[in-house]
């Protein structure tokens, strides 16, 4: 049995110290202008698209690394925590709306209210004439735990489980009404028992040369590129990717 979504947000967790200029950076990527701050330290932004509701939010957190986690919009966090642990996650905490969970490889996510999110921000389109879209959540994880996490997060969602072409990826395709997919990425030389984390991928269909150049205007740094994606690092020590996927199309139904 899963837990029934109603949105999913993906969150950047960014430390203080290069708070600033990261959320103005993904502000630029995602074509997106952040909210008035909230919470009790003013550290909870939501990063706004021009239309549509919003996938991306974005927070202050005290150190470490840039990180991710996912928020998962439920009617009632309580009563679908109960059905979530019985999945194989973890309760880390329980503040007031909200509830705190890892999954069982350690990957951080968050069942909070619904908020009656419903339309998917059409992709913006660029001065070069291309658009894109961040549009899915890419899950690494140590080989050990890859299956049990493929399991985990199929079940939760109740998203269909599907091969990709590459034997160290599985994909739970983003249904119409959701703005962001998740991809489960074995990693075969991370140790074992290291925590799963996640990074964010956009979309860009054929334009993804166009779309990283558009990238390294804003300060990214190119990692690595392959036929079907492209790995950046924004100034601030995110790690993502540009892919081929095409942006804004729904690839379940």
């Amino acid at each position: 049995m899963s837990v029934t979504l109603r949105w999913i947000t993906a969150y950047l967790d960014q430390p203080a110290a290069t708070a600033p200029g990261a959320l103005a950076y993904w502000e630029a990527v995602s074509g997106t202008h952040a909210s008035v701050p909230r919470g009790e330290h003013d550290e909870f932004r939501t990063l706004l698209p021009p239309e549509g509701d919003a996938a991306l939010r974005f927070q202050v957190v005290g150190d470490g690394e840039a990180r991710l986690h996912l928020d998962l919009h439920v009617d009632d966090p309580g009563a679908a925590t109960p059905e979530a642990v019985s999945l194989g996650a973890t309760v880390v905490a329980e503040p007031d709306s909200y509830v705190v969970l890892a999954s069982p490889g350690g990957m951080p996510f968050c069942l909070v209210p619904n908020e009656d999110q419903h339309v998917v921000p059409p992709p913006p389109r660029w001065p070069a004439g291309h658009t894109s879209a961040v549009d899915q959540v890419a899950l690494d994880i140590p080989a050990d735990a890859y299956d049990v996490e493929c399991a985990f997060w199929a079940a939760l969602t109740g998203w269909t489980l599907r091969d990709v072409d590459s034997p160290e990826f599985m994909r739970l395709p983003r249904p119409a009404a959701m703005p962001l997919g998740i991809l489960l990425q074995r990693l075969d030389d991370t140790p074992p028992g290291r925590p799963v984390t996640a990074h964010l991928d956009l979309g860009a269909g054929g334009a993804v040369d166009a779309e990283v150049e558009r990238h390294l205007a804003l300060g990214a740094e190119e990692l690595w590129r392959s036929s079907w994606w492209v790995t950046l690092r924004d100034p601030y020590g995110r790690v993502y990717c540009v892919t081929r996927r095409s942006p804004g199309k729904p690839v379940s139904s």
